[in-house]
């Protein structure tokens, strides 16, 4: 067994921080003039409350925005308002409200948008708002606001929603951090949705982990994130597809040439099933009633498996084993579904008594096996094997011989007193998934709400085909089963870009079924989240791999790599390693630091956290900076695919390598600064970061630096307009004399509006 695992690395170290800059907020008001005395602090709005309502139809989007803003200080504001507008979006209508009147706002095209981005940057030395630089945005005067006093903006625009291979995005501009001076008290988004043909996946690439989705048949279907006392970060993305397909098929990628490629491929089926392609199963109820189990945890796992058993499916068949230091079973041999009510009469009789014989407990369960048909074992104990066969080495053993590669095997384990490797090397050796009911959760609420899940199968032993592309490092491996109103997100790599014709095959009832999509491996560009949510996968994988079957140097440093590339934090990270990561031999110290963690117990409040830290990497639809422990969300920033860790106060690309690299100082807004912009205004996110920043872009580094920098040959533009020659490069030299640039932060946006100061403080977020 591998000698540690209380915790994993945490990408950078930590001297703590100076400033953390946060990006650009959706609506703001700008406020003009500035207060008539000088404030010590920053000063802002605050933003009490902001509701966002959508209906989309047909890829038509109506977002209609409610906002209220509060002017807590002692002094009137007169204001603008700005809206940057999603990304790429094209706004037919647009109309606006202040305080229920109707008021003039004029949509900016990108390029003044972009003008008043930079003169703001060029006179009060602040670059957050050059995150947004590419999108129009929509301004409008706002009248004067008292003291105490407070406006309603409300505002609502439409735009045709882009489709790519019956895929469809959707995006609302949802970051207010910089421009509230307080916690929102209330921030919500509820989109509708409404479809000619059927919706099959759902997926949100920002919110996922707290998004709730309803559906309402194939055709329709809510989404509805909600928080509050919350300081919005990051835009809010929703992907959905749409179809005729029983399974829809959907793929998602990025690739920055020349590194290989990233994949995303969602797989769903409809809601609505039809009856004659349900998969019948046999499912086994596997309860343990020990001693340990008497009270609370006895009552609600009847509770749990009386669920189970009215929720079987008509061609169903089960049987249920109660175990301790014997066995008792519901009927020698499998039943019909018919029976579930009988059985949950039994199952109300059972008590908690004696001992635990897990191994007699699942080998009796795996007797009863048809081979023929897909089995399922829900398996629930709350202790470690004390009974017969202990070791478990040997009950793995057994029941591995025992079972054929049609079982599925589910275990939930209640509190922390059971054997996490045990448990999790049952569910990875029969593929399934492992539960933890933690002492605080009900064992009936975690089991219901899983069987609901998979209640309904639709396709059993599901292979995926790429085509002539070759992919690599796929997670989850080996695939689950699909079930009806459920989704499969599948991560990859992918070597070369081009065409493909993916197909998705699976059985039903013995029957081979296949599901064929057509789509492309972009050469450049794309989804650029898919990378981070493909480490997140395997450093999930890799971590379970030397918990469960000791250490591999190769696992230990792949981990160590990964981490520090994607700013990846496991929720059970004991320590912050302090070395410079960005050596080699701040690499290998930070190897030493991992493989010296003490060896943890098999059981026990430590193993399960491992356990589950683990299993929320393994199954990532998420990673964000809003996950990460509060003093590592203090020094990283994941912009686009890129990781930056803030060390001295300078925000540094993870993979720059200063043993290899010599980057290019540019003056933090010089002329040849805002050149970079002008060639790659994508770069702008990263400038966004502050006045201090490294990062490593097309096979170059470059340094923003106080003063004027140095000679800066700039690049030539990525994506000239249509029917213009490709921009040549062209070499600024800095001027002789520059005065150097001083480390303050100001907050503002427009053209010849007031000026407030912006916290630079990286202070934690609430939630």
């Amino acid at each position: 067994m591998n000698r540690r695992f209380a915790g994993t690395l945490i990408l950078a170290a930590v001297a703590l921080l100076t400033c953390a800059a946060p990006a650009l907020a959706d609506g703001i008001i700008i406020i003009d003039p500035p207060p008539p005395v000088p404030m010590p602090e920053p000063v802002w709005l605050t933003i009490r409350y902001h509701r966002v309502e959508v209906v989309i139809e047909d890829q038509v989007a109506v977002t209609r925005v409610d906002q209220v803003f509060v002017n807590e200080h002692d002094w009137e504001v007169e204001g603008t308002y700005v809206f940057p507008l999603p990304e790429g979006a094209t706004v037919s209508e647009f109309v606006m409200w202040v305080d229920g009147e109707p008021v003039e706002a004029e949509v900016l095209p990108a390029d003044e948008a972009r003008a008043i981005y930079e003169d703001i940057v060029r006179s009060q030395r602040d670059p957050a708002l050059l995150e947004y630089v590419g999108r129009d945005a929509v301004r409008a005067s706002i009248f004067p606001i008292p003291p105490g006093g407070e406006r309603r903006v409300e505002l609502e625009y439409t735009e045709i929603l882009p489709v790519e291979n019956g895929l469809v995005r959707y995006t609302y501009p949802l970051n207010t951090e910089r421009f509230s001076d307080r916690p929102l008290e209330e921030c919500t988004i509820h989109v509708s949705l409404r479809s000619l043909d059927p919706i099959h996946a759902l997926y949100s690439p920002t919110h996922q982990d707290r998004i709730f989705v309803e559906r309402d048949g194939n055709y329709r279907a809510t989404v509805s994130y909600e928080e509050t006392d919350v300081l919005p970060e990051k835009d809010f993305e929703l992907v959905y597809t749409v179809n005729q397909e029983d399974v829809g098929l959907s793929l998602l990628t990025y690739r920055e040439p020349p590194d290989d490629g990233f994949f995303l491929l969602l797989a769903a089926p409809g809601v609505d099933v039809d009856a004659a392609r349900v998969v019948p199963r046999d499912v086994f109820l596997i309860l343990d009633i020990s001693g340990s189990m008497e009270g609370e945890k006895i009552a609600q796992a009847r509770e749990a498996l009386a669920y189970v058993l009215a929720h079987l499916n008509p061609e169903d068949r089960f049987n249920v084993i109660a175990f301790s230091s014997g066995l008792r079973q519901y009927a020698p041999e499998l039943r019909p579904a018919s029976e579930g009510t009988d059985a949950a009469d039994w199952v109300a009789r059972l008590d908690a008594i004696g001992g635990t014989d897990i191994n007699r407990a699942l080998l009796e369960a795996a007797a009863q096996v048809d081979p023929d048909r897909t089995t399922v074992f829900i398996f629930l104990t709350d202790g470690q094997p004390t009974e017969g066969v202990t070791d478990v080495t040997q009950i793995l053993s057994n029941v591995a011989a025992s079972l054929p590669r049609t079982a599925r095997l589910f275990a939930f384990g209640v509190g922390d007193d059971v054997n996490t490797i045990l448990l999790d090397t049952l569910a990875e050796q029969h593929r399934g998934a492992t539960a933890y009911v933690r002492p605080d959760e009900r064992i009936d609420e975690e089991i219901s709400a899983f069987y609901a899940q998979v209640s309904v199968p639709v396709l059993a032993d599901i292979e995926l085909d790429f085509g002539d592309v070759r992919v690599e490092e796929v997670y989850p491996d080996p695939l689950p089963d699909l079930f009806a109103g459920t989704q499969l997100i599948l991560a990859g790599r992918y070597r070369d870009p081009g065409p493909a014709r993916i197909t998705l095959s699976g059985e039903v009832e013995g029957d081979a079924q296949s599901f064929v999509y057509e789509g492309t491996f972009r050469a450049a560009g794309g989804d650029d989240f898919i990378p981070r949510l493909w480490a997140a996968r395997k450093i999930g994988t890799l971590l379970t791999q030397i918990r469960l079957h000791g250490e591999e140097d190769e696992w230990v440093e792949a981990v160590i790599d990964l981490s520090v590339r994607y700013g990846i934090i496991t929720p059970y990270t004991s320590f912050l390693i302090e070395e410079d990561v960005w050596t080699t031999q701040g690499r290998e110290d930070a190897a030493d630091a991992f493989r010296a963690l003490p060896t943890p117990p098999a059981a026990g409040q430590e193993a399960v956290d491992a356990a589950e830290g683990e299993s929320g990497l393994r199954g990532a639809e998420e990673v964000s900076e809003e996950m990460l422990p509060e003093d590592a969300a203090q020094v990283i920033r994941h912009v686009g695919s890129k990781t930056f860790v803030l060390r001295d106060g300078v925000w540094i690309d993870t993979v720059f390598d200063p043993e290899t690299m010599t980057p290019v100082a540019v003056g933090f807004g010089s002329e040849p600064y805002f050149d970079l912009l002008t060639s790659r205004p994508e770069w702008g996110a990263y400038l966004a970061l502050g006045q201090r920043v490294v990062f490593v872009a097309d096979g170059a580094a470059y340094e923003v630096v106080e003063g004027a920098g140095e000679a800066v040959v700039i690049p030539p533009t990525r994506t000239p307009a249509p029917g213009s020659p490709t921009a040549e490069p062209v070499a600024h030299t800095p001027p002789s004399g520059a005065a150097p640039c001083s480390v303050v932060a100001l907050l503002v946006m427009g053209s010849g509006v007031g000026v407030s100061a912006s916290r630079r403080s990286g202070r934690s977020h609430t939630k």
